[in-house]
């Protein structure tokens, strides 16, 4: 693990680092990255999103899991570029834990998050981050986040 310093990536290199497809993708960008320590990406929210026609038809605010469930992701590209792999059909990165997640302020269409991910540790496979959510330089979530990479078992049928 080298500590090489990735200016950006666009919405093609992310999706060959993380699992999720839409409508589950929810990094538009990534605007820097330190290999081993952190990660700096974008989600753009759009009145588009399909959960806003539920969440609340007449106010619309972006569900504060799917603000953690970014800053996952976020951390899951971090994970993928540090070890120098790719997400495959025989692995999944699951949530191991959520700890101290608060919520500050709602997030809503047309704001642009920017979320800041950096490793606090790697012990015997679980990798702990701590997560910050910004909008407008104003902090609106933050979470500290356990993933694993697990194996997939194969049943046979």
């Amino acid at each position: 693990m080298t500590n090489k310093t990735d200016t950006s990536m666009d919405i093609h290199e992310i999706l060959e680092h993380l699992p999720h497809r839409y409508p589950f993708v929810l990094i538009d960008r990534v605007v820097s990255l330190e290999l081993g320590k952190e990660i700096v990406a974008i989600k753009n929210v759009s009145v588009n999103e399909p959960y806003f026609p539920g969440h609340f038809p007449y106010h619309p605010v972006m569900p504060g899991v799917l603000i953690v469930e970014a800053m996952a992701q976020a951390a899951a590209i971090l994970s993928f570029k540090t070890m120098d792999t790719k997400p495959s059909d025989d692995s999944v990165y699951y949530f191991a834990g959520i700890d101290c997640a608060r919520f500050k302020k709602p997030v809503s269409p047309g704001d642009q998050i920017v979320i800041n991910v950096k490793i606090d540790r790697i012990l015997k496979g679980i990798w702990k981050y701590k997560g910050v959510a910004s909008v407008n330089d104003t902090v609106v979530a933050e979470a500290e986040m356990m993933c694993i990479l697990k194996a997939i078992e194969k049943t046979e049928k």
